[in-house]
């Protein structure tokens, strides 16, 4: 019963946190890391007692292999598109954080999907509204929360 209620309250919290990381990003086009670290404590703490989607030992590797990899994609895109006169880099620190996190929350086999989901999301997005920037953040946490439901289904 109090796991129960426990495991709900988590939940409760990673989508209000999910929620103001979105909005954060699509006004200010910043991801404070206040928002940040209740949403990775959340996932370690569900990833610990509640092992049902990835051990920890899977996620703290998503963890890493997610960062790894946003931050190489970030300084590549950094070196080849960024210009000069740009204000802000093409992928922030703080998509990188967000993406260790998701690979926290997912593990390793499942952060490709949300970053696939995130990718073709945003890129919709943007095609459509014929933007220049694409806030990453809110397509990002709706891909991993399909990712997750859709695991969570499959189980």
């Amino acid at each position: 019963m109090f796991s129960t209620i426990f495991f709900i309250i988590l939940v409760v919290v990673s989508i209000i946190f999910s929620a103001l990381i979105s909005v954060a990003d699509f006004r200010r086009r910043i991801i404070p890391d206040v928002y940040l670290w209740p949403l990775m404590l959340s996932g370690l703490i569900i990833v610990a007692w509640f092992p049902w989607i990835c051990t920890f030992r899977d996620a703290a590797a998503g963890a890493a292999i997610g960062y790894a990899l946003a931050y190489f994609v970030g300084w590549l895109f950094e070196k080849i598109r960024h210009s000069q006169n740009d204000a802000y880099p093409p992928i922030g620190m703080g998509d990188i954080k967000l993406i260790a996190v998701g690979g926290l929350w997912l593990g390793l086999a499942n952060i490709g999907y949300a970053l696939i989901l995130a990718c073709i999301l945003g890129g919709v997005w943007g095609a459509l509204r014929h933007r220049r920037y694409i806030p990453f953040a809110p397509f990002f946490i709706i891909g991993g929360f399909l990712t997750l439901i859709t695991n969570l289904i499959l189980l």
